[in-house]
Formats: structure tokens, C-alpha cells, sequence
């Protein structure tokens, strides 16, 4: 005889099953089905009645405890009828119920606290993902003078959590636009982002040259980091048509010009923030249409086979076309195909684009910055 009598589901309300409960509910039930239907052709005095406490145990791997508690029943009833077809409850029947029973126990008590230990682990991934979005607050799609778009790309499916940051701002002194990279990952890293970011956003609008802004931040890091901590950054700033970089130990920006792709390295090399940087800015007049690609090392890194994506050469098709969100958005396509959607590291992008001085910008030529390049 084969069982097929519904089993209970005991669901709450009537949201739709989910993919877990119905991946549980159906190897419950073809192995439900499978049991009885070796039960009803088999004539020997083994008997397989036992199986039928493998039922509920099956379903607990991944539907909830409701849906376990239905198999579990659905499991006792067809041990039920196959013992009665023997001819009374025998010592050996009982046995079978009894363990039926006591498997189904056991497997909705494992349910339970799977479902508990996944409800936890969600909401400390969703907290994750509050803080993070807390720290890296959208920025664009205008900031002064500048089109500007931001994209963060993780490399953990799970949750979107890491310690790259950037930040885009408008301040008295120009627009002025951090990307950085802080070692580790996890919620220490998001910490120390948010540090660095909450003394960014202060002191943008404080200092009135981004050597200064440097120095406040690695005071800021050096006293939240042990020994081997630390923070790459780039600092850019707009103003009046005037680029200045400073740069701590970061993969310098790429500057997209009239379909050349040309790397902005430092004068001179400085080591991250947290190593007390001794930065010398690097200064380029704009054009109209110029844009400038922001980025931390995991685009850099991100290979297939050994070879590296190739950045500097595609960036210029990838980059150029459209607004600079489209722009980001061929460049994320391009950089997952490329690895096959397994990405090493999280990355930072962000993207600007100069559409030429503003008429009514009150913002000088930073002189003093232009002078000081050669420094």
C-alpha cells in the first residue's frame, strides 16, 4: 500500500512557501513515497517500517519546524497503517512508532534552533549591511562642478561589508572626494572606516589644503589601529577646473581624456594612512568632458587564470559612454564577467566627469596648489 493522504503544513497565515521549505517538504515526501511503496511489495519479515522516522529528519535539513512537525505526522500515520496491516500492534510495531515519534521530536527540536541560528545570522548581516550603508552614504549624481557616481562591489555574496570607503563633498574650498582601502575585512574594518570617513567629512570643510587634511587623518587612524593597521587613500580636489591629488599608498586614479586612459601617479611615493605620510600633490588642468576613475586595489587584483583584469586598456570603452552611473555599470558587467562572478576582494569605484567651469562658482584657482605641484 502506498501512503498519500496530504500531509499537515501547519503554515501561519498565507505567505507562500519558500524555496527551503519546499526543497524540505519534497525530499520528505519522495522518500515518504519511496518507504511505503518498498513496504507494500516487500514480503519478507524485515520490513522497513523504521525508515519512516528518516522522514522528518530529512525535512528538517532545510524546511521550518512547522513543515517538519506535518512530515513527522504524515510519517507516524504511515507507520500506522503498515503496522495494522500485520495483524495488531506488536512489540516490535511499537518500536517503530516509538522511534518515529521520537525522530520526529528530534528533528522538529533541530529545525528550531536551525531556523533560530538563521534568523540571528540574518539579522546581523542586515545590521552589518545598515552600518555599512550608514558609512558610505550614496554621493552624486551632482557635486558641484563635477557628475559624480559611487559604486561599492563585494565580493561576498552574504553580505556587503568591508572596509573600502569613499566620500564625495562640496565644500568652501572645492569639491573634494576621498577613496580609501583599510586592511581586513569584517565589522573592525567597517569601524575604522567610519572613523576615517567621520574625520573626513569634519575636516573637508576645516582645512584649506589637503596636506593638512592628510595629517588630521592619519592622527585619526594612528589612534584607532595597532601596529599593522593601516589605510590607503586618495584625497582629490576640484577647483576652479584644478585637479590636485594627494595620495597615500593608493592605486592612483585613471584619467579619461579624449579616449586616452592616463594613469595620475604621485610625484612621489607615501605610505598609507596610519604611517604618517609625507604626501606631494599632483596637479592637472581639466578639459571639458575629462573624467576620473576612482578605485581601491580589488579592481587591480581581480584576475581569471592568472591574468589580471585589464583596467587601464578597456576603461576608456567602458567608461566613456553615457553618464558616469552608466558608465560604473559597464564597468561592473565587464569586471564579473571576466572573473566568472568570483571576485578576491571588495571594490570601491567611483566615477566624476568635469562638464566644464561653472559660471557662477565663486571657487578661485587654488594658486597656492599649482605652485606647490613641483614640491
Amino acid at each position: 500500500m502506498l501512503f498519500g493522504g496530504t500531509m499537515p503544513t501547519f503554515v501561519p497565515g498565507r505567505r507562500p512557501m519558500s524555496s527551503e521549505n519546499r526543497a524540505g517538504l519534497g525530499a520528505a515526501v519522495a522518500l515518504l513515497a519511496i518507504v511505503s511503496a518498498v513496504e507494500s511489495v516487500e514480503t519478507s519479515s524485515a520490513g522497513y517500517i523504521g525508515l519512516f522516522a528518516l522522514v522528518p529528519v530529512v525535512a528538517a535539513l532545510f524546511a521550518a519546524w512547522q513543515y517538519v512537525l506535518g512530515a513527522g505526522v504524515a510519517a507516524t500515520v504511515a507507520g500506522m497503517v503498515f503496522v495494522g496491516q500485520g495483524g495488531g500492534l506488536s512489540l516490535s510495531g511499537t518500536v517503530y512508532l516509538f522511534g518515529i515519534a521520537l525522530a520526529t521530536g528530534i528533528a522538529v527540536a533541530s529545525a528550531t534552533m536551525r531556523q533560530r541560528q538563521t534568523e540571528r545570522i540574518r539579522e546581523l548581516l542586515r545590521l552589518a549591511s545598515v552600518a555599512q550603508q550608514a558609512v558610505l552614504r550614496p554621493i552624486g549624481p551632482q557635486v558641484g562642478s563635477l557628475a559624480v557616481s559611487g559604486k561599492y562591489i563585494s565580493a561576498t555574496a552574504a553580505a556587503d561589508i568591508g572596509g573600502d570607503l569613499y566620500e564625495a563633498l562640496n565644500t568652501p574650498y572645492g569639491v573634494r572626494i576621498i577613496i580609501g582601502d583599510v586592511r581586513g575585512k569584517g565589522l573592525d574594518a567597517v569601524r575604522l572606516a567610519s572613523i576615517v570617513l567621520g574625520s573626513y567629512r569634519h575636516v573637508a570643510f576645516e582645512r584649506a589644503d589637503l596636506k593638512s587634511i592628510v595629517a588630521d587623518l592619519d592622527r585619526a587612524v594612528a589612534r584607532s589601529v595597532g601596529d599593522e593597521d593601516f589605510v590607503t587613500a586618495a584625497l582629490v580636489e576640484e577647483r576652479g577646473g584644478t585637479l590636485t591629488i594627494v595620495n597615500c599608498g593608493h592605486p592612483a586614479p585613471l584619467l579619461l581624456r579624449r579616449g586616452l586612459v592616463i594613469p595620475l601617479e604621485p610625484p612621489a611615493p607615501a605610505p598609507p594612512l596610519g604611517f604618517m605620510p609625507e604626501v606631494k600633490a599632483r596637479v592637472e588642468r581639466l578639459e571639458p568632458g575629462d573624467r576620473l576613475l576612482l578605485f581601491t586595489d580589488g579592481l587591480g587584483e581581480a584576475r581569471r587564470d592568472g591574468e589580471f583584469f585589464p583596467t587601464a586598456d578597456r576603461a576608456w570603452r567602458l567608461l566613456g559612454h553615457g553618464t558616469v552611473g552608466d558608465g560604473l555599470a559597464s564597468l561592473e558587467a565587464a569586471l564579473v564577467d571576466w572573473v566568472h562572478g568570483r571576485l578576491e576582494d571588495d571594490i570601491a569605484l567611483v566615477l566624476l566627469e568635469y562638464a566644464g567651469p561653472d559660471a557662477g562658482a565663486s571657487v578661485s584657482v587654488p594658486s597656492w596648489e599649482v605652485g606647490a605641484a613641483g614640491s
